[in-house]
């Protein structure tokens, strides 16, 4: 395998902020550490980046033990999310900085700092200073300086968290579009599960520093192995089932005109552009979520009473 992580531990006073991480990931291939604040996934991804060191396990990366190596050694680089540029220099200097310490002369660096201008999306903006663009051109940059550097390993630290929701789901598809071209493989830090699904080859959903699931996105999001999962992984309702919980996504639920497995009175109707999602009362400890297309079924209104189904073969033992 191309990047192993082997039991990657890392305590902070009587904090245990990572505990027993393993990992492994092909080439190419980008995974997404997904979580909450505090669960551990930045600490994870500093210690693969050579920024935190562990008190246990190891790092293996092409063959390579890294687990030891300071970050400038490492055959990875990291995206922070504050970007960490160089406000003084322009941006042909900030992409090109890295390559005077890897012997490149001044030609080769320019050259090789216009191409990847061009790859990334900044053509023209060369000769700019860095505090002159905008959050969105900012984040180009960052990632135009690592992946000049050819790593083996690219890291990303919640890299798109300072940016509006519009531009994020722009720049996420833009560096998946240069993640794919390229070949690299990446590990990708957020607590946004929209990002981590768009993004993902593989997921990882971490909670109080270990691992909760590890898998492909679509089988993460419908079969969750944990309540955690599938609470912190898109919306989920909960219902008496035959051996316990049973776990139904409020697209896979539906209204119905015949006397359907709940009978409920609906609360309110939000209204989202494409969808509607109706919060219906129906004996349980929360709301059911039931979202429906727009035109796919008549308006409910607050205070009707319905009948709600679910498609069977979408629902999930939650235990």
């Amino acid at each position: 395998m191309f990047l192993e992580l082997a039991g990657l531990c890392k305590r902070y006073g009587q904090t245990m902020a990572v505990d027993g991480f393993d990992l492994e990931a092909a080439r190419g291939e980008c995974v997404c550490i997904l979580g909450p604040s505090g669960c551990g996934k930045t600490t994870t991804i500093g210690m693969v980046g050579g920024f935190v060191s562990p008190d246990a396990g190891s790092i293996r990366l092409d063959g390579q033990d890294v687990t030891h190596l300071p970050p400038n050694v490492r055959p990875t680089c990291t995206v922070f999310q504050n970007y960490a540029l160089f406000p003084h220099m322009t941006v042909l200097k900030n992409v090109v900085y890295g390559l005077k310490f890897r012997g490149a002369s001044k030609a080769q660096a320019a050259r090789a700092g216009r191409d990847m201008l061009e790859m990334t999306g900044l053509s023209g903006l060369g000769e700019r200073r860095v505090t002159d663009l905008s959050g969105g051109e900012q984040q180009r940059v960052a990632l135009a300086r690592a992946l000049i550097l050819e790593p083996k390993v690219l890291l990303l630290d919640e890299p798109l968290s300072n940016l509006d929701a519009r531009l994020r789901v722009s720049l996420r598809r833009e560096i998946k579009d240069v993640q794919t071209r390229l070949g690299i493989t990446m590990l990708y830090v957020t607590h946004d599960q929209d990002e981590a699904l768009a993004l993902a080859d593989r997921l990882v959903v971490m909670n109080a520093g270990r691992i909760e699931q590890t898998g492909p996105p679509e089988e993460v999001y419908a079969r969750p192995a944990s309540l955690f999962v599938a609470r912190f992984l898109g919306r989920a309702n909960l219902m008496p089932g035959p051996d316990g919980l049973l776990l139904v996504r409020p697209e896979d639920m539906f209204f119905c005109d015949a006397p359907g497995r709940r009978q409920g009175t609906v609360l309110a109707r939000l209204f989202g552009g494409p969808v509607t999602t109706y919060l219906v009362e129906a004996g349980l400890p929360r709301p059911l979520e039931v979202d429906v297309l727009g035109g796919d079924s008549p308006r409910r209104e607050a205070g009707e009473k319905v009948a709600v189904d679910w498609r069977r073969e979408r629902a999930v033992d939650a235990g």
